[in-house]
């Protein structure tokens, strides 16, 4: 029996997280795509694990995105009744504070 996959949609702060976080690596396109890559194919995951990221406060989950010896973060909320991961926020794990 097939498990039906959860949607995944980026809030707008999120689309811009991703957008930040390629501009790091805007003079090495090929670097800058490789990391868009790792951090959807993490996320990725969420469709099939809604809940495999760390409890937040307020209902919102984190997700560790492993990337070398760093990696980056996801916030996101999981609606369980529409079957739908909302992702938040993406940083590096060496930044501060999602922004």
């Amino acid at each position: 029996m097939s498990q039906q996959l959860c949607r995944v949609e980026y809030a707008l702060d999120a689309r811009e997280d991703l957008i930040r976080l390629s501009m790091l690596h805007q003079d090495h396109l090929e670097l800058a795509n490789h990391i868009l890559f790792v951090i959807s194919d993490g996320i990725d995951l969420l469709k099939k694990h809604p809940l495999v990221g760390r409890q937040l406060p307020n209902g919102l989950r984190e997700l560790v995105i492993s990337h070398g010896s760093t990696g980056y973060l996801a916030r996101y909320q999981y609606d369980e009744l529409a079957n739908l991961v909302l992702v938040l926020a993406i940083k590096h794990q060496r930044e501060v504070d999602y922004h």
